[in-house]
Formats: C-alpha cells, sequence, structure tokens
C-alpha cells in the first residue's frame, strides 16, 4: 500500500447530510483508492432511499470509485458491530494486499471507534440453561454475582433485569475462554471531520428528505414490507423505516410522519456530534474542514495534511 506520509488510512466522517460520501469519492479518485463504509444501515440490500445510498456520489469525473461493504446482507437480517468490524479488517487486508489506499467514510460513530481503537470484540451466544438457572435470583443476587467477575461493566448493565443477565451471562464466558489475539493492522488514520454549522445542516437535512420522499422512498418502505421484512424490524432501523412503517400502518398522518420524522433526524444529527466529540476525548484525534469550502479547497488541505 502507498503510504501517504505517515498516515495509511484516511477517514472521513461527519453528521448526516454534511457531503462527506462525495468529498471521500473525490479523495478515494485522487489517491487511486478505494472507499469502505461505516454505515450501519447501508449494508442492507434494498433500503436505498432511507439509508441515502447516493451512487451517483462515487462516479468521480465520469469513473466509478469502488466501495466496499454497501448492500452485503438482506434487509430483515441483523447486523452488528462485531460483523462490521470482522467485515471492514477483510476489506482493509484486501485492499492492502492489492496496494490500494483505503478511505473509510461514515457517520457510525461505534463503527468507526470499534476499527480505529482495535476493540476486542467477541461473539457470545445466548446460553439458555444458564438463564433459566438464573430465573429465580433478585438483581441485586445479579448485581453481585457480576461484581464478582473481574470484567468492567458500564452502569448501563444494570438498568434492566434483561441487560444485566446479558452482561453477566457475557462476563461468564469471557472468564471461561481467553480473549481473541490482537492482531488488527495498525491503521494509522487520518479522521476528518467535515464542519458544518447547525442552521445549514438543518436546511441541508430538510431539503433532502423532500427530495427522497418525491424520489420513492414511502415505495421502497412500502416494497419491503410487502417482501415480507416485519414492521418490527423495520421499526428497529428507526429513522425513516420507523416513521415510514408508522405512516403506512396508519398510526401517522402524512404530514405527522414527515415532521416526526424531519425532528429526529435532527437529533440524530445532534447525536452523532456529541459522539464525535467524546471520540476525541477517548483519544481519536479528529482534524475538522469547513463544509463550506469549495469541494477542490476541501480536498487539497487533506490531501497536505495526509503528506504530513
Amino acid at each position: 500500500m502507498e503510504k501517504q506520509g505517515s498516515y495509511q488510512t484516511l477517514v472521513i466522517t461527519g453528521p448526516t447530510a454534511c457531503g462527506k460520501t462525495a468529498l471521500a469519492a473525490r479523495i478515494a479518485r485522487e489517491l487511486g483508492g478505494e472507499v469502505i463504509s461505516a454505515d450501519s444501515r447501508q449494508v442492507y440490500r434494498g433500503m436505498n432511499l432511507g439509508t441515502g445510498k447516493d451512487y451517483d456520489d462515487y462516479v468521480v469525473d465520469a469513473v466509478q470509485v469502488p466501495c466496499h461493504l454497501i448492500d452485503i446482507v438482506e434487509a430483515g437480517d441483523t447486523y452488528d458491530v462485531f460483523r462490521y468490524q470482522q467485515d471492514f479488517f477483510r476489506v482493509y487486508r484486501e485492499l492492502n494486499n492489492r496496494g490500494i489506499f483505503p478511505v473509510v467514510c461514515g457517520g457510525t460513530g461505534l463503527y468507526l471507534e470499534a476499527v480505529l481503537k482495535g476493540y476486542r470484540l467477541i461473539r457470545v451466544p445466548v446460553d439458555p440453561e444458564f438463564r433459566r438457572s438464573m430465573e429465580g435470583k433478585s438483581m441485586e443476587e445479579l448485581a453481585r454475582l457480576l461484581a464478582g467477575y473481574k470484567t468492567m461493566h458500564n452502569k448501563t448493565d444494570t438498568d434492566t433485569r434483561k441487560r444485566l443477565l446479558r452482561a453477566l451471562e457475557i462476563a461468564r464466558f469471557q472468564a471461561r475462554h481467553s480473549e481473541p489475539a490482537n492482531d488488527l493492522p495498525d491503521l494509522r488514520p487520518l479522521v476528518v471531520g467535515v464542519q458544518i454549522d447547525r442552521e445549514t445542516r438543518r436546511k441541508r437535512i430538510t431539503l433532502r428528505l423532500r427530495k427522497r420522499l418525491e424520489a420513492g422512498m414511502i415505495d421502497e418502505v412500502k416494497d419491503l414490507l410487502e417482501k415480507g421484512v416485519s414492521e418490527e424490524r423495520l421499526m428497529y432501523y428507526g429513522l425513516e423505516y420507523k416513521y415510514i412503517t408508522l405512516y403506512l400502518k396508519g398510526r401517522m398522518e402524512y404530514d405527522e410522519m414527515f415532521s416526526g420524522l424531519e425532528t429526529a433526524i435532527h437529533r440524530f444529527a445532534k447525536r452523532q456530534m456529541t459522539w464525535f466529540r467524546g471520540m476525541q476525548r477517548r483519544g481519536i484525534p479528529i482534524r475538522w474542514v469547513d463544509f463550506h469550502l469549495p469541494e477542490q479547497e476541501k480536498v487539497a488541505v487533506i490531501l497536505e495534511w495526509l503528506e504530513e
């Protein structure tokens, strides 16, 4: 893989509607690189308008820039950070072997952090027999059992019986199995965030929502329901899929759906920014580039950073 200064990977992130996809594709084209998506919903086939798969953004100078980890599982399936980390490093190693510079692009903070910090993730299966053996125990007894393990847990683990039981199940499993070897590659990333002011972001979110509804986003959700994706699963995917499902099921009027969805997307963008600030506090430096700069200036700034 050709080195860009001391960096081996470029990450382009930022809140929804900040134009990060087009920017990442342009830079990948400049570097002869390829894009690796870091979006938790764009992995699903048939979920296009609702997840913002702007395929046209990957066409730069009439050339299709390759993008990975989009459209890799069926709608209705479950996909999580554990699977993403595995898929990401598989693609990363493939690009490395071909000498291709990776440009990671997406706004799912948890996915980004899992690969940037190299979290040691392990798949812990549900243990029905263990759960049955815990049925008679109180919350306090379960908490004491959890405290007996060396693994540290977040306080949210004790919020509900279900979460406490799952935390105990994970701690028990980890105590009986050695941690996987941490043989993940050193990404040596430059992480760049697109800084967009709140008012511009809000206007772009509203405009984009209108355009996607006009382009057939309601029909997309209707088609998913007709193909057998459950109402519960679509609600789980959140945002567009949640509100449009409620509308199609007659539980919301159109105007109520639109305003509720618009507000939900604004709140989502705000949560994304909160996560990015948390990433910085947790030791991942992010350099911010101004959204309002012309694209070529953004590209020039980022390429200059890469060469440092």
